[in-house]
C-alpha cells in the first residue's frame, strides 16, 4: 500500500479527474467542483452487473472504479498512450478495484485493435469526439465493439440547434487546447449515431457559456446497439442503401449482424419523461428531449456525487 506521502506526491501531479486518495487528501482535477459529470449521471442508470465494459478515452479510471463497484465482470480501459498508467494504478490500489489498460494509439479503426470476436455490453466513448479530426468515423470503428442490444455512451461537445452541420475550432476560437477539432449541432450527431446502428434511449445536456458558439454546450447520450439500419427513420432510403453499399461504411465500420454478433441483456432505467416514447418506438428525437422534455440540467450542481470528484464512499 502506498504512504501517506506517495500518495500526497502524486495527489500534486496534473489530473483530470478529481479523486480523494485518503482521508482529507484529494487530488484536484481539470473542472469546478460544482460542475455535473454527465456521464456519471447516465451511467448510474444502467446494470452493469456481470456486464463486459470498455471505456476509451480512460484518463487516470474514474470510471472503472465505478463500473468495478457496479458489478462489472470485466473492464478494459483504453487510451491513446498511457500517459496515466501510475495514477491509475493508485486508483486501483485506494479503490480495491480491478481493469486492464490497452494502449490504442488514434481512435480509429478500433475494431482492428481488439481481438476479432471481442465485444463489450457497455462501451463509454466520453471526451474524445471533439479531440479527433474525424468524429464520424470514430463512431464507425466503435459500433463493432458493442454487443448487439448493448450500451454506448457517447459524450462530447455540440451546439444546441437543427442542423446538418459541424462548427469547426478555427484558428482556436473557442478552445486553445490544440487537439480540439469539431462541435456538431445535436441533430447531427444524433443522425451520425443513427446511421451506425445505435439508437438513443437517454440524454442529458448542459448549457456552457460561449464568446462565439450560441448554444455551445455538453451533451451525454446512452444508445442501444440495434440491427442494420433499426435506428434509422422509415422513410431514409439514402442511409439504409449507404448502410448497405458505401466502400467507406463497408470497410471502416465491419459490423456484424443476427447470430454473428452476441446478444447483450444489459438493462437501463430509461427516465420516466423519456419512457413512453422509448417504449413505442424503441428511440427519440434528441433535439426534443433536451428542449422540451426536461434533459438538460445547470452548469453547476450541489450534489458532489454528480460531479467530477470521486470520493472513497462513492458507489456510482
Amino acid at each position: 500500500m502506498a504512504s501517506i506521502e506517495q500518495l500526497e506526491k502524486i495527489a500534486n501531479a496534473w489530473w483530470y479527474y478529481s479523486a480523494e486518495l485518503a482521508d482529507g487528501l484529494v487530488a484536484h482535477g481539470q473542472y469546478p467542483s460544482t460542475f455535473p459529470y454527465l456521464p456519471r449521471l447516465l451511467m448510474r442508470r444502467a446494470d452493469l452487473t456481470n456486464a463486459d465494459c470498455l471505456d476509451l478515452g480512460c484518463m487516470e479510471g474514474m470510471l472503472q472504479v465505478l463500473m468495478h463497484r457496479g458489478g462489472a465482470k470485466r473492464i478494459v480501459a483504453a487510451d491513446a498512450v498511457p500517459h496515466c498508467t501510475e495514477k491509475m494504478a493508485t486508483l486501483q490500489e485506494v479503490y480495491d478495484a480491478s481493469w486492464t489498460f490497452k494502449e490504442i494509439g488514434l481512435m480509429y479503426d478500433l475494431s482492428h485493435k481488439f481481438a476479432a470476436d471481442e465485444s463489450f455490453d457497455f462501451v463509454n466513448l466520453s471526451g474524445v469526439l471533439y479531440h479527433v479530426f474525424s468524429p464520424m468515423h470514430t463512431i464507425a470503428s466503435v459500433r463493432p465493439l458493442v454487443k448487439q442490444n448493448g450500451l454506448f455512451l457517447v459524450s462530447t461537445n455540440v451546439i444546441n440547434e437543427v442542423s446538418d452541420t459541424m462548427q469547426f475550432n478555427t484558428a482556436g476560437r473557442q478552445e486553445a487546447e490544440s487537439n480540439t477539432f469539431w462541435y456538431p449541432s445535436i441533430s447531427l450527431l444524433e443522425y451520425f449515431l443513427r446511421y451506425f446502428n445505435f439508437a438513443p434511449i437517454d440524454c442529458v445536456f448542459v448549457p456552457i457559456e460561449s464568446k462565439c458558439i450560441p448554444g455551445y454546450g455538453n451533451i451525454s447520450i446512452v444508445c442501444r446497439a440495434v440491427g442494420q439500419a433499426q435506428a434509422l427513420a422509415a422513410n431514409d432510403n439514402w442511409g439504409k442503401d449507404s448502410i448497405r453499399h458505401s466502400w467507406e461504411y463497408l470497410s471502416l465500420s465491419k459490423q456484424r449482424y443476427g447470430s454473428q454478433t452476441p446478444d447483450s441483456t444489459i438493462g437501463y432505467a430509461v427516465p420516466p419523461a423519456l419512457q413512453d416514447q422509448v417504449n413505442r418506438t424503441g428511440s427519440f428525437n434528441l433535439y426534443q428531449a433536451v428542449n422540451e422534455l426536461g434533459c438538460q440540467v445547470d452548469g453547476t450542481t450541489s450534489n458532489i456525487q454528480d460531479t467530477y470528484l470521486l470520493r472513497l464512499n462513492d458507489q456510482n
